[in-house]
């Protein structure tokens, strides 16, 4: 599986003092939308039994409490089920294959604007009643969601993932570096 990553500029002035870009960054979904697919990740890995917030959250060190409001989330949209009380915790609501990454990713996501002229109540950018970037951006955009739409959670788990829980309880999860 290839990756594809996608760059945008960020910032007030984009093209910088001579015309080129002055920082570029790439495009990133939000840490909300990180840990609900990390959450999926750890319960697909973990399907014969229920597991808690503060186990994914120890697993991945990451806060309980923005986690609560994922798991929520997740469970509003259908994705997972809960178990209240005592025993209680969280599994996947059906099988890894019938939840596609690019619509968690959509249900997850309040905003798709990667850049200013996306967003309908701020549009200040001078360039925008004649501009033909929008376009190719909106493209990169629809391809990006295209290509997340492609996947499952099957796919995601593979069989390395499960390998990474073989952990004991509450032991934490390598972090790998990206940089």
């Amino acid at each position: 599986m290839s990756t594809i990553a996608y760059f945008f500029w960020i910032g007030e002035n984009p093209y910088g003092a001579i015309g080129f870009p002055a920082r570029l960054d790439p495009m990133q979904l939000t840490r909300f939308t990180d840990y609900s697919l990390r959450a999926l990740v750890y319960l697909g890995a973990h399907p014969e039994r229920l597991c808690t917030i503060s186990e994914i959250a120890d697993a991945y060190r990451i806060s309980e409490n923005h986690l609560m409001k994922v798991v929520h989330r997740l469970s509003t949209a259908g994705y997972i089920e809960t178990v209240r009380g005592k025993g209680g915790g969280m599994r996947l609501s059906r099988a890894p294959k019938l939840i596609n990454v690019g619509a968690v990713v959509r249900d997850m996501e309040e905003r798709f604007d990667i850049v200013e002229c996306f967003n309908e109540e701020y549009q200040d950018c001078p360039l925008l009643p004649a501009c033909t970037l929008k376009s190719v951006l909106a493209q990169a955009s629809r391809n990006f969601l295209s290509t997340l739409d492609r996947h499952t959670l099957q796919d995601v788990l593979g069989s390395g993932v499960r390998g990474m829980f073989a952990f004991a309880k509450g032991a934490r999860i390598p972090i790998k570096s990206v940089a």
